[in-house]
């Protein structure tokens, strides 16, 4: 089993807290550990892609530029609406 990035556990705790259904039937499937990495996955590479674009322009530090990548990203993948 492949150990979880701060993404991950982000995406657990707030499933199991807020999604307790979907992480039940996912549980039961096999394919909740799969599934938050690709949560993980698909949030690495779109903070990089907009990250990439913001520091081109040179009007965001890298770290602001996360920031707001963050902000775009996270509830896409991570912190999906309650059940």
């Amino acid at each position: 089993m492949n150990t979880l990035t701060q993404y991950g556990h982000i995406a657990e705790k707030h499933w199991r807290e807020h999604l307790p259904k979907m992480v039940w039937e996912l549980e039961a499937k096999g394919q909740l550990q799969e599934r938050i990495q690709e949560a993980e996955k698909k949030t690495r590479i779109e903070m990089e892609e907009i990250m990439r674009r913001l520091t081109r322009r040179k009007v965001y530090t890298l770290k602001q530029a996360q920031e707001v990548a963050w902000e775009i990203v996270r509830e896409k993948y991570l912190l999906l609406p309650p059940e």
